[in-house]
């Protein structure tokens, strides 16, 4: 479904949708079209696009075509997806260590606009480390 979510090409456009956006969270998922994860991923943003709209906005990046942020923001996964809000870099304490994205398909919509939601509010109040509502760590999965 990554056809119906708008698709940055270079660089500057990715730059230019971090920057231009004042008032919403711009989510960006990472990765390539063809990979089975990200399309997972890309089912559940496209399905949930129209209901965070007024707080958040969607883009794709393939890491192929726009290879300018691999090494900035560490894009080693297969899909990765970042919160930024008003040009900042907004960090998610998911409980697995890795602050600064997520790093796996997410499935459920309503976790998805949760994690949308807690960053929105804490980047709206300066902060630049949100905590998320579910704990992703594996201390639990036994």
């Amino acid at each position: 479904m990554s056809y119906f979510l708008p698709h940055l090409t270079n660089g500057w456009q990715v730059d230019m949708a971090i920057l231009s956006e004042e008032d919403r969270v711009v989510v960006i998922r990472f990765g390539h079209d063809w990979d089975s994860q990200c399309m997972v991923m890309d089912e559940t943003l496209w399905r949930i696009a129209e209901k965070v709209k007024k707080f958040a906005v969607i883009y794709v990046v393939d890491i192929t075509q726009v290879p300018d942020f691999n090494t900035m923001y560490e894009l080693y996964d297969r899909c990765t997806t970042m919160f930024f809000f008003r040009n900042k870099h907004i960090m998610i304490d998911l409980g697995t260590g890795n602050n600064n994205k997520i790093h796996w398909p997410i499935t459920d919509q309503q976790e998805v606009i949760d994690l949308i939601e807690i960053v929105y509010r804490g980047a709206r109040k300066g902060k630049g480390l949100v905590v998320s509502p579910k704990d992703y760590s594996t201390k639990y999965k036994y």
